[in-house]
């Protein structure tokens, strides 16, 4: 992986989940900032291609193929690298949204190995790199849903719990080691495939999550808060970083216009 060797002029921000919605506008906004980004996800096809557009765009950037699920290929790809600045812990997703009475134990337990587990994995590979920049940062995309329960979300709420007590837990266990942990907790954010994904597909269900809401966020909103929260002086840490649209109040109170 010659693309993603360390670079003087530029610092590395590796990206999970950069082949579309949040990861994606993440990946551009580091690109922007002076990143070398390296673009992770299962699909080659778009992270290739978002590459070759952040590098027509004069930024440098290269893609890698990676399942956070699949520790031994995590683990061959974090041996590419002697140091990386930037970490952003963006895959995830939700599976359902059916009671826990009748829950669908295959979706909780993807949507814990993916929230949680991968995180866990590209942290651990990581970490060593991003303390030998001497100025790392961790950044774990959770969401409201770890933070409040809501009807019909309790396995996509217990991963997200999972992977804010894993950033929580960390930065309390590398206190004095030269790595921030940064937690961004979006609320409502429209993008292309997180509720289409959940519904398996079904265009009506996904249409009823944002009806009425006039403006929710965008990936492009959570992905200014992510390099925002990057980008502070390096004796800055935001611990946690909660963002909702103005018409969401929590997770099961939103103003919808009829």
């Amino acid at each position: 992986m010659a693309t993603a060797a360390p670079s003087a002029a530029s610092r590395i921000a590796v990206v999970t989940g950069a082949s579309s919605g949040i990861g994606a506008a993440t990946a551009r906004r580091l690109a922007e900032a002076g990143y070398r980004v390296v673009l992770t996800a299962r699909r080659k096809d778009r992270i290739e291609a978002l590459a070759e557009e952040l590098t027509a765009a004069g930024h440098s950037a290269a893609a890698y193929p990676l399942d956070v699920t699949d520790r031994a290929a995590v683990d061959e790809f974090a041996s590419a690298f002697k140091t990386v600045g930037v970490l952003v812990n963006n895959a995830g997703g939700a599976l359902g949204a059916d009671p826990v009475a009748t829950g669908d134990p295959d979706h909780w337990r993807t949507m814990y190995e993916t929230n949680v587990l991968g995180t866990l994995n590209l942290t651990q590979a990581l970490l060593p790199k991003l303390d030998a920049s001497g100025d790392g940062t961790v950044v774990v995309v959770s969401s409201t849903a770890g933070h409040a329960t809501y009807e019909g979300g309790a396995g996509y709420v217990a991963a997200k719990h999972g992977a804010h007590v894993l950033a929580e837990t960390l930065r309390l266990e590398i206190v004095g080691r030269p790595v921030r942990v940064i937690e961004i907790a979006p609320g409502m954010v429209k993008t292309e495939e997180f509720a289409l994904t959940r519904f398996g597909g079904d265009t009506e269900k996904a249409a009823k999550v944002y009806q009425g809401v006039a403006e929710p966020l965008t990936a492009d909103d959570v992905a200014d808060t992510i390099a925002w929260a990057v980008t502070r002086p390096p004796h800055v840490n935001i611990d946690l970083l909660v963002v909702r649209p103005r018409a969401q109040a929590s997770n099961s109170k939103v103003h919808r216009e009829p």
